[in-house]
């Protein structure tokens, strides 16, 4: 319900100022005022019913925008008793106000008047009130009267502005790294010797040439291990499996050494002697007939010879199709290539590999890059962003970049990032912002409650910030 103050009428020169929706016989209804794009509305309904103006006297009503020292009067409102009114018009000398005032003759005055104006916007507005002036005048424009009252005020509607925060990632003693794969080295029957022309030899074992000189020849790489792991199938007998596979990656092994000239112990060696994984992998992807029996027999603790023995008689077609589609495959050998990179302190060499070697970089030192950048430039996000993709699934790099993408609203992305952000308290912190800015002020206030107590000082800030948001 609104309220309705009466205000008393004061001599010249008393000016009041008070919440009132009356001024002596002048009310006022409906009051909005209110922002459209560069552009300030003010609508009114104004009661001018019980509104009495002597012969001789005139009253003008002006509505005010005023905040401080900054002042805008609107379209007045002129009513004049008939000799004031006959005067100014015989007189051509102009109405109280000037142009644009809205003038009426007592006598035909409306009682209702809806009143409209709309005016351009000024960023002094915001935070303005909404002002009715009373004046009161008689003979010779002498001001007899003065009343003031407040029918509203202006505010542009709080929005939550986030402060980011940043995550430096530790800086890694060694900069430890790895690079792996597999080769499908093919021996003659039985034989544990390799023949670099032999069938695909020279493709596989280029493979792992390629992976070592990959690093090898980097200046800024030093190869710390080279560990090979031989596999054979499971049609021979296991012993005889085993010694094959010990063989072949010892000649593997041998191989490397002869190219490469290591020191020793740079390279280790491992074998399994029949790679039932990589059987088991095969037949869950497989439409096999008897798929499940054959998983089933694969995942018994049978030992490995009756196991081979009785899928294949068991199930000769499967068998045979295994035989000839799966189990070339499991007679290979797993390599991983061990190196460390040396560290980098200058930030323009940094900057420059993280547009052509950004693998070599460490969290720690993507984040030197970006320190050196403007804050929320391209350049700023880019180095975050690359930063994720070099590490994926680390939680600092996704919370940085999600950083990122809530600087620049991208609210989506920075969703997906944070899931993977951990429960860092800056990441809870994050969250909260995320929250905020997608309108969810009950999940955002959890959020930096916990951030809070966790030490986060701009979540403290945060939440003074929805409190003033909410008029707490």
């Amino acid at each position: 319900m609104k309220r309705t103050i009466l205000l008393t009428m004061f001599l010249w020169g008393i000016c009041a100022s008070l919440q009132a929706q009356e001024i002596d016989g002048v009310s006022v209804r409906n009051v909005t005022m209110g922002r459209n794009g560069a552009y300030m509305a003010v609508d009114m309904d104004v009661d001018l019913s019980a509104l009495e103006v002597d012969g001789n006297r005139a009253v003008l009503l002006t509505p005010r925008i005023a905040n401080g020292a900054d002042t805008l009067s609107l379209a007045s409102i002129g009513i004049y008793g008939r000799r004031r009114y006959l005067y100014y018009i015989r007189n051509g000398a102009g109405m109280l106000s000037g142009e644009g005032e809205m003038t009426y003759r007592a006598s035909l005055k409306p009682d209702d008047l809806a009143y409209r104006t709309i005016v351009p916007y000024a960023e002094w507005m915001n935070g303005a009130s909404l002002l009715l002036d009373r004046k009161d005048y008689g003979c010779c424009h002498t001001l007899l009267a003065e009343q003031h009252g407040r029918l509203g005020g202006y505010a542009e509607p709080a929005v939550y502005v986030p402060e980011i925060v940043f995550v430096r990632p530790a800086a890694e003693a060694v900069k430890s790294r790895s690079l792996s794969g597999s080769a499908f080295i093919d021996f003659p029957v039985n034989k544990t010797v390799i023949y670099p022309e032999y069938r695909r030899n020279t493709v596989e074992l280029g493979k792992i040439d390629a992976t070592i000189d990959s690093v090898r020849l980097d200046a800024d790489v030093t190869i710390t291990g080279v560990w090979l792991k031989g596999y054979a199938s499971p049609e021979s007998p296991y012993s005889h499996n085993r010694d094959l596979a010990i063989g072949r990656t010892e000649a593997l092994k041998n191989h490397i050494q002869q190219l490469y000239r290591f020191a020793e112990g740079v390279i280790s060696t491992d074998y399994e002697p029949e790679d039932w994984a990589g059987l088991r992998r095969y037949v869950e992807a497989s439409n096999l007939t008897h798929r499940e029996e054959i998983l089933a027999l694969i995942a018994s603790d049978m030992e490995p010879d009756a196991k081979e023995a009785k899928i294949r008689r068991t199930y000769p077609e499967e068998y045979r199709f295994l035989l000839q589609n799966c189990y070339p495959a499991l007679r290979h050998t797993d390599y991983r290539i061990d190196y460390t990179i040396r560290s980098f302190s200058d930030v323009e060499e940094i900057r420059r590999l993280i547009r052509t070697q950004p693998q070599k970089l460490s969290l720690n030192e993507f984040f030197l890059a970006a320190r050196s950048c403007d804050p929320g430039s391209e350049e700023f996000a880019s180095i975050f962003e690359t930063a994720v993709r070099m590490y994926p699934d680390d939680p600092t790099a996704n919370l940085n970049a999600a950083n990122t993408a809530l600087e620049r609203g991208d609210l989506k992305r920075a969703e997906g990032y944070l899931s993977k952000a951990g429960s860092s308290s800056e990441a809870v912190y994050a969250r909260g912002v995320l929250a905020a800015l997608n309108g969810d002020r009950e999940s955002a206030r959890g959020h930096f409650v916990r951030a809070a107590g966790a030490g986060i000082v701009e979540a403290q800030r945060a939440l003074q910030q929805l409190d003033a948001m909410e008029g707490r």
